[in-house]
């Protein structure tokens, strides 16, 4: 690692052990998403899913998240795509957040429940009406014959809501991950990384921090 990057690992080890005597990993988690939006060149909030199919396969996409609080990790998607299916077969799920500018990542995983519809209903209807199109049209996951099969789907949409707002569809909600292990990762020189992990038993139990090896 050059001096540059030596220089920012003793900043974020000094940021990492203040933040250490936390209780509340979503505290920490909050740190480091505020700090990524203002240095990530886009989508700080990007992170991938991983579910597992139904021959015990896992599956592994990028998402974006929508928000989150003590209750949990929200993002929105089509019901019946391969994550839907996947997610209605087995309700848990493993996410990570990579900020690569600066070399932190946050691992979690726990199981998945649905969105409220009204909390569902009201993102929806705050999205561009271009987004809205499309999430009409889209057969999520399934196979598409050619692209113009996809923008005829969101013309004929447009004529029959020209002069109406969209209703959400009922193949479209939210998903809240319910995290019962969360990790901290610092990048450090001669990979002698920093790992900070909380865990709990339930999303009722208190959290316990331990250090992990490299």
């Amino acid at each position: 690692m050059n001096s540059y990057g030596a220089e920012m690992g003793l900043s974020w080890r000094a940021s990492f052990d203040a933040l250490r005597s936390s209780a509340d990993p979503f505290v920490l988690f909050g740190s480091w998403l505020a700090e990524a939006k203002k240095t990530e060149p886009s989508d700080a909030n990007a992170m991938a899913l991983a579910t597992v199919g139904t021959r015990g396969l896992p599956g592994v996409r990028m998402i974006l998240l929508n928000s989150y609080s003590a209750d949990g990790l929200v993002f929105f998607s089509h019901l019946d795509s391969a994550k839907g299916a996947e997610l209605a077969l087995a309700p848990k799920a493993a996410a990570v957040f990579h900020w690569k500018t600066l070399r932190r990542q946050v691992r979690l995983r726990g199981p998945v429940e649905p969105v409220e519809d009204d909390r569902a209903d009201s993102y929806f209807a705050s999205r561009p009406r271009a987004s809205q199109l499309a999430a009409w049209a889209s057969r999520q996951s399934r196979p598409l014959q050619d692209r113009a099969t996809l923008i005829n789907a969101i013309s004929e949409l447009e004529s029959r809501y020209a002069s109406r707002e969209l209703p959400r569809p009922p193949h479209w909600g939210g998903y809240r991950i319910i995290p019962l292990h969360m990790e901290f990762w610092i990048n450090q020189p001669s990979r002698l990384h920093e790992r900070l992990l909380f865990e709990r038993t339930s999303s009722r139990a208190a959290w316990s921090q331990s250090q992990l090896f490299p």
